[in-house]
C-alpha cells in the first residue's frame, strides 16, 4: 500500500509526497515533529503539519536566508541565527570566512536534537564540531534583549506565525533586534508566500519600516513550499541589497570605437 503525505496550503490547494517511512514522530513542549522519508525529496522535516525543509530542496532557503546579508555586510564578524533548529543557516554562515562566531539560538531542543542524527547534511556545522559555532537552547526574543549591540547581522529563521514563532513577526521584536544590531547591522527574516499569505506579509513589512531606514523584499523559488514562491525581508540600518549594482564599472567605451560600423 502506497503511504503519502499532503500538506494543505489553503481549503482547496496543497501539496502531497509519496514517503517510503516515518524515521521520527515526536512532540516537545512547543510543537509536533515528524521526520520523514519521501521518495521524491528525501528526509523531510515537518513541524505541526507543515513542512520545514527537504533534503533535496533545502539549499534554495537556506542561501537565501543566509548569503545576501552576509556579502551585503562589509564585515560580517558576528552572526545570530533565530530559530533554524536544523542547522542549515549556521552551515551556511561558516562558509563566510570572516565570521568569528555564529550562534544558534532555537527555543525546541527536539529539534536540534532529531536533525544532528537524520539531518546531517544539514545540522553539520551544530554537532559541536565547529568552534565557531555556539548553540543555545532557549527562547529568541529573551536573548536577543539580553544582547544589545552584538550583532553585525541576525537572521530570523522562524517557522510560520504559529505558536512559538508569533512573536518573532512583532514590531516590539524587530525593535529587540535593532537594538541588538550594531550600527551598520542587518536582519534577514523568511516572509512567507505572497500567494498564500498576504495579509501577514503587509502586517510584517509594515511592522518592519516602523524600525528599520530600509526594508526591501526577496525571493526564491522553493518547491514544497506553499505556492512554490517564498519571500524574504531584508531590513538594515545602512546597506542595501542592490547598492553594489551602483559600484560597477561602466561598460562604455572611454574612446570612440575603431570599428567599423555595422550596415
Amino acid at each position: 500500500m502506497d503511504m503519502w503525505y499532503t500538506e494543505k496550503h489553503s481549503e482547496n490547494v496543497g501539496i502531497t509526497l509519496k514517503t517510503s517511512k516515518t524515521l521520527f514522530s515526536g512532540e516537545s513542549e512547543y510543537q509536533k515533529l515528524d521526520i520523514i522519508e519521501t521518495l521524491e525529496y528525501g528526509k523531510m522535516m515537518v513541524l505541526d503539519g507543515l513542512v520545514m525543509c527537504t533534503e533535496r530542496d533545502e539549499f534554495v532557503y537556506h542561501d537565501m536566508i543566509t548569503h545576501p546579508a552576509l556579502f551585503t555586510h562589509p564585515n560580517p564578524k558576528n552572526v545570530l541565527v533565530i530559530g533554524g533548529g536544523d542547522g542549515g543557516t549556521i552551515r551556511e554562515i561558516v562558509k563566510h570566512p570572516g565570521v568569528e562566531q555564529a550562534v544558534l539560538c532555537e527555543i525546541d531542543g527536539l529539534v536540534i536534537d532529531k536533525s544532528i542524527e537524520l539531518l546531517p547534511t544539514m545540522a553539520c556545522a551544530i554537532d559541536g564540531s565547529n568552534p565557531k559555532v555556539q548553540v543555545e537552547v532557549g527562547d529568541g526574543i529573551a536573548y536577543i534583549k539580553e544582547h544589545q549591540d552584538q550583532f553585525d547581522v541576525i537572521l530570523i529563521d522562524s517557522t510560520d506565525p504559529i505558536g512559538p514563532a508569533v512573536g518573532l513577526f512583532q514590531e516590539d521584536f524587530y525593535r529587540c533586534v535593532h537594538a541588538a544590531l550594531r550600527k551598520d547591522g542587518i536582519m534577514v527574516a523568511q516572509s512567507e508566500s505572497p500567494f498564500y499569505h498576504a495579509q501577514i506579509q503587509k502586517d510584517m513589512y509594515a511592522n518592519l519600516r516602523n524600525v528599520f531606514p530600509i526594508v526591501e523584499m526577496y525571493q526564491a523559488f522553493i518547491p514544497t513550499y506553499p505556492s512554490g514562491l517564498w519571500s524574504f525581508a531584508f531590513a538594515s540600518k545602512q546597506y542595501c541589497t542592490w547598492a553594489p549594482l551602483l559600484c560597477r564599472p561602466s561598460r562604455r567605451r572611454t574612446s570612440p570605437s575603431k570599428s567599423k560600423p555595422v550596415r
